[in-house]
């Protein structure tokens, strides 16, 4: 496990007759993306799993800010998804590819995501959106990480709005709270006045 403090960032768009595709807004979703790139990247270590709809989003936010992308993100992909990568995670320059099992996803997705969320000192985790992923990763986060902070953002919709539901301690106000901004860095605790690290200028 590294030392550096991390948050982690479980999140999708809903597809179509999936679990969390009753209600949702991509709009939102991508609002609170950006809003969690604008809070995080550079003052803690960002760590997400490669899923092809968020990475982009992840990359439209991320390149406002002069940061050294290798050293402040971490990107997870495993090897059974290796012909349908977005084309963003190389312009990261970092991600970690995991092993596949032949023939079996849910085996090779477990694979990456016990690496994922257990080599890595994380204070958070912020959920947006989402399906039957985000489910699987909340419960795993929670066991791997009990210490940590579990943040479901609620009004994106998908499931993260179920898992707001069933998480204890968090404001009745953000259930329908847009200003994600605010609220990250609120519940995250960052500090406005902290630098980004990695700066190239």
């Amino acid at each position: 496990m590294t030392g550096e403090p991390a948050v982690f960032l479980s999140a999708s768009v809903p597809q179509e007759g999936r679990l969390g595709s009753e209600d949702f807004d991509p709009f939102l979703i991508k609002e609170a993306v950006s809003a969690l790139i604008e809070v995080v990247l550079g003052r803690y270590l960002l760590v997400w799993g490669g899923q092809p709809a968020i990475t982009p989003m992840i990359w439209e936010a991320a390149r406002r800010y002069d940061v050294s992308y290798p050293d402040v993100v971490t990107l997870y992909q495993s090897a059974i998804f290796k012909d349908r990568y977005p084309e963003e995670n190389t312009k990261f320059g970092n991600f970690i590819e995991t092993p596949a099992t032949p023939d079996n996803q849910d085996a090779s997705l477990e694979r990456m995501r016990i690496s994922m969320l257990s080599e890595h000192n994380y204070k958070a985790a912020v959920f947006i959106g989402g399906m039957e992923g985000i489910r699987d990763e909340y419960s795993l986060f929670a066991k791997l990480n009990p210490d940590a902070i579990l943040l479901p953002i609620p009004s994106p919709g998908g499931y993260a709005r179920t898992l707001y539901e069933q998480t204890e301690g968090l404001p009745p106000e953000l259930n329908r709270a847009v200003d994600y901004t605010y609220w990250l860095y609120k519940l995250l605790d960052v500090d406005l006045a902290t630098t980004r690290r990695a700066s190239l200028k």
